[in-house]
């Protein structure tokens, strides 16, 4: 009866499990117990078989081998005579798969008692235990977590006194365990990314927080639902830069403006952008540049801001060509000796005076004082030569009051002759100043 409610535990047991983890390097203890019945190997011996408790320990040593060890006990007749039966085993086990149901081999060596006492002293001490040579086969079904049905059948060989060549076949339930996990989370520690937060096997033990199928340990946001090519990041407005370091996050925007739209696309982001609807410049915090004088020339490169003027003079205004014309016919009067830049002579000084009484008239504009020579020298003499006639007429206008940033020189040298540079008379006319407008 009692061997009756024995396999009805096992069977329980085995019936009621789900998952499937063998005895493996994960778990690599193994304890269990079981049950176990003998037969009797010797035809002239009537033996009734009778069922007993077992108790095992083993361990796995890697490559599907295992060593361990086993206890049990038993009662039956032998010849008409009750026997108690007792075994102890070290073994080697070979299982053949890692699947749900693997066979495997077994090897060992142990001891038998029948009951029976002898008239010599036995092994440890005993006068019934002979000793043992095992071998056998049998399969283990993988059923759960840490649990595993074990069966199998081993021929032990014995020839000493009181002991008999039997078979026992055993029936088991198996606790395997020996991997630490801290979390329990179901993962070993020794594959767990995260032993020290419970987490989910399809991500080697590491949580998801957020539920967004990107482990914590991956995800720069773990609690907010995210997209795996934003790192588990969410991207509200869907523009490329997820949340935590979008700018704008309720506005979709650009990559280069960190997520921030730029309406006018004058490269200003709208956030920075004071005049977001209106192409600016980028100096001007988005906004165009004023024309205080509306002469189409913006307030930052003009010259003169408030006095409307022309683009080819930076927006200040120019003497009129009528002025400039007169100015000129003024300057042919300015002539110089050979190789000097002396202003001198009564119609040069009357001519100067002219020219400040028509700049003073006429307030408004530049002048550019360009210095000529003749082809009479050195060409490089020439050119400064012709650099300081120019800065001799400006020093002379400036003296008599002409505002000297009105002025401006420049030498051309013998570059540009009015007059053949063959006669003596076109060389006294190339020795000359001109003016004009563009500054």
């Amino acid at each position: 009866m009692k061997n009756l409610i024995l396999i009805k535990i096992i069977l329980i047991v085995f019936l009621f499990s789900k998952k499937i983890i063998a005895q493996t390097p994960d778990n690599p203890w193994s304890i269990g117990i079981g049950a176990n019945t003998v037969q009797i190997m010797d035809e002239s011996i009537e033996s009734k078989n009778g069922f007993g408790p077992m108790v095992y320990l083993g361990r796995y040593l890697g490559a599907g081998f295992s060593i361990g060890a086993n206890y049990g006990i038993n009662k039956f007749e032998i010849n008409g005579s009750d026997k108690d039966y007792t075994s102890v085993d070290t073994y080697l086990k070979f299982n053949l798969t890692t699947k749900r149901f693997s066979p495997f081999l077994i090897a060992g060596y142990g001891l038998s008692d029948f009951g029976d006492k002898l008239t010599f002293e036995g092994v440890f001490k005993s006068l019934g235990a002979g000793r043992t040579i095992i071998g056998g086969a049998g399969f283990d079904i993988l059923t759960s977590n840490k649990l595993s049905i074990n069966l199998r059948s081993t021929y032990r060989w014995s020839e000493e006194k009181g002991t008999y060549k039997h078979i026992q076949h055993m029936v088991g339930i198996n606790y395997n365990f020996g991997q630490g996990d801290s979390d329990k989370d179901g993962v070993p520690d020794k594959k767990d990314t995260c032993p020290e937060e419970p987490g989910l096997k399809e991500f080697n033990g590491c949580p998801d927080t957020d539920g967004d199928k990107i482990p914590d340990n991956k995800d720069n946001c773990p609690e907010e639902f995210g997209t795996e090519i934003m790192n588990g990041c969410p991207d509200s407005d869907s523009d490329g830069v997820a949340d935590n370091e979008d700018e704008c996050p309720e506005e979709e925007g650009l990559v280069e403006f960190n997520g921030c739209p730029d309406t006018d696309t004058d490269g200003v982001a709208d956030k920075d952008d004071q005049c977001p609807n209106e192409q600016g410049a980028v100096d001007n915090k988005g906004c165009p540049w004023a024309d205080s004088d509306g002469d189409g020339v913006s307030d930052n490169i003009d010259t003169c801001p408030e006095e409307a003027g022309s683009i080819e003079n930076n927006g200040c205004p120019e003497l009129s060509n009528e002025v400039v014309q007169t100015i000129n016919e003024l300057a042919t009067q300015i002539n110089f000796a050979a190789g000097t830049d002396r202003v001198q002579g009564r119609a040069v000084l009357e001519s100067l005076n002219e020219i400040k009484i028509l700049l003073d008239n006429n307030p408004d504009g530049n002048l550019i004082i360009e210095g000529h020579t003749s082809s009479d020298g050195d060409a490089n003499a020439n050119l400064q030569l012709s650099q300081k006639r120019a800065a001799a007429v400006k020093v002379f206008l400036v003296n008599l009051g002409v505002n000297p940033d009105r002025l401006k020189t420049e030498g051309y040298g013998e570059e540009r002759p009015i007059e053949d540079n063959e006669t003596l008379e076109g060389r006294a006319k190339n020795r000359r100043v001109q003016f004009r407008t563009e500054f």
